[in-house]
């Protein structure tokens, strides 16, 4: 019947006589709805007062605790050409076996012999820095030797000096006496001559006594002459003495510039030296480096260049390398609103891509799946995406990771903060306020101790 029409029908038949009116018309509808609300409205007063664990989701991946236990790659010091590879994709090498060999890209290493040449160059500047060193002893003994000489002859002219000097005083006396030995003589041929001429005296004494004036006359000359001689021995040997300070100060220093000029032959010979000792050093470690070893126990992961002939410059990723003993862990990134709530030694619950999981982020302890940890480390400074850093370590305490887990897959933290009411998280979702703000147990203990 689609009672379309303005004429009832129940007013003409009563229709709960008859068996489907009774099933329609008798039956209450709302009775069973009615409980029904009821329950669910005392469950849900329930479960408004169970306890809520509020908390921070993130989006992170695993890594290693330390960062020399994460993936790295090999670079060359120096420019080359890859020449040979020693292992393969996924090998495992051990610290210092060899990787790859690779050969130099510059004309100035071409030489095989290069290190070999300059150690014979570096010996013969080394020989030749011995060679100056002989020369400044020879040149220190010939002087010491000069200066003995000097010495030597000084002191030997200096005596014949003294004795020219002494040999001047003594015919100096000489000469005073002859000078009286010739007053006397003449004295006595002028009282011979008066005595002769009056007649007392022969002829003869008076020759005699002209003889022996004349004699002492002669005698007087000469002794003037060796004086005077004498004296010029002295002037001789005083200019004999400046001469020998000059001629062998002159040779002194001769010796002593030829001395200066060895040393600093010897000075320059061994700057080069020097230089190629460090050249030798800088060939021998570049030799070295034409071989790539791996820096630590690991994997390879991925060859970067890895045709033979391919030329890199230096500091060029040749290799990447996977540290085969690590410890894992997870780094996390929260906004910087969130900051302040996250504190060290924080529990946070980890699920990883790939284990199945059921997650309830409110009620931690009814979670499936879900990995404990602890808070680590905070970064300092802001990520390039706007969030902070946060590294997460395992939970000694909880259950132990997988051990399936590799670096760099997914992660989802959840950050535990405190226990509340799930009407008051409600309210604070609706209300768009931040978590209660996290106190930790220090902190709390300390606050504690100050209202006791």
């Amino acid at each position: 019947m689609l009672n379309i029409s303005n004429n009832k029908i129940s007013s003409f038949i009563d229709l709960t006589n008859y068996k489907s009116g009774k099933e329609l018309f008798n039956k209450e509808y709302h009775k069973g709805f009615r409980k029904f609300l009821l329950v669910f409205s005392l469950i849900l007063v329930v479960i408004l007062f169970l306890p809520w664990t509020q908390n921070i989701t993130s989006k992170g991946n695993v890594t290693t605790l330390k960062p020399n236990q994460r993936p790295q790659t090999l670079q060359s010091q120096i420019p080359g050409r890859i020449e040979q590879w020693f292992v393969q994709e996924g090998d495992f090498v051990k610290k210092g076996d060899t990787i790859l060999r690779i050969s130099e890209v510059k004309s100035d290493y071409f030489d095989e012999q290069l290190t070999q040449r300059t150690d014979d160059q570096l010996n013969a500047k080394s020989s030749s820095v011995e060679a100056y060193k002989n020369k400044g002893v020879a040149l220190q003994s010939q002087i010491s030797a000069l200066k003995q000489e000097r010495s030597l002859k000084l002191e030997q002219a200096k005596n014949k000096l003294i004795q020219s000097n002494l040999k001047v005083k003594s015919d100096s006396i000489d000469l005073q006496v002859i000078k009286i030995k010739a007053d006397i003589a003449k004295t006595q041929y002028e009282r011979t001559l008066t005595l002769q001429k009056e007649g007392l005296k022969a002829v003869k004494e008076v020759e005699e006594k002209l003889s022996k004036l004349q004699e002492a006359n002669a005698k007087l000359i000469s002794q003037q002459n060796k004086f005077l001689s004498t004296k010029n021995n002295v002037i001789n040997s005083e200019l004999v003495i400046l001469t020998i300070n000059a001629s062998y100060g002159d040779k002194i220093a001769k010796a002593q510039s030829n001395l200066f000029t060895a040393q600093s032959g010897g000075f320059d010979t061994q700057a080069q030296a020097s230089k190629l000792e460090t050249n030798l050093a800088n060939y021998r470690k570049r030799s070295s480096l034409l071989f790539v070893t791996a820096p630590q126990d690991g994997y390879i992961n991925k060859a970067i260049i890895s045709g033979i002939g391919e030329t890199f410059k230096e500091g060029q990723e040749l290799i990447s390398i996977m540290p085969a003993d690590y410890e894992l862990a997870v780094e996390m990134y929260v906004r910087p609103i969130d900051l302040p709530l996250i504190h060290i030694g924080e529990n946070v619950r980890v699920l990883f891509d790939g284990w199945p999981a059921i997650v309830f982020s409110g009620w931690p302890n009814v979670s499936h799946g879900t990995y404990g940890a602890k808070i680590v480390a905070i970064e300092n400074f802001i990520s390039d995406n706007g969030k902070y850093r946060v590294l997460l370590a395992p939970d000694d305490t909880d259950v132990n990771w997988p051990k399936a887990i590799r670096v760099g897959s997914g992660a989802k933290t959840i950050a535990l903060l405190n226990n509340v009411p799930i009407w008051f998280e409600l309210w604070r979702q609706i209300n768009s306020f931040p978590p209660n703000f996290y106190q930790s147990s220090d902190e709390k203990d300390t606050s504690k101790t100050k209202k006791g």
